[in-house]
């Protein structure tokens, strides 16, 4: 009974086959973990821009609620501490 070479060149270029699929995969796997690592750092990125956008607004409107409408604004501010130093209490 013959056996086969465990070396023979069909097994060495299956093995050679392997793992240059696996190398491949590998590499569009990182490819696709780099893009998405991307994305997210664009989002995170948009994202505080768009609550330093906001906070600028907030700003502007509670300077010109100040100049138009100081005791309400007051009035407000002080609702406001009460609500959050109630909500903090509990």
């Amino acid at each position: 009974m013959a056996q086969g070479n465990p070396y023979s060149t069909e097994s060495t270029n299956s093995v050679t086959d392997l793992q240059d699929r696996m190398a491949d995969q590998i590499h569009r796997i990182s490819d696709k973990v780099e893009v998405a690592a991307k994305n997210v750092a664009d989002r995170g990125r948009d994202a505080g821009e768009n609550v330093q956008q906001v906070a600028g607004n907030f700003k502007s409107a509670v300077d010109s609620s100040l100049r138009d409408q100081p005791m309400a604004t007051l009035a407000m501010a002080a609702a406001v501490g009460f609500i959050l130093g109630a909500l903090w209490r509990s």
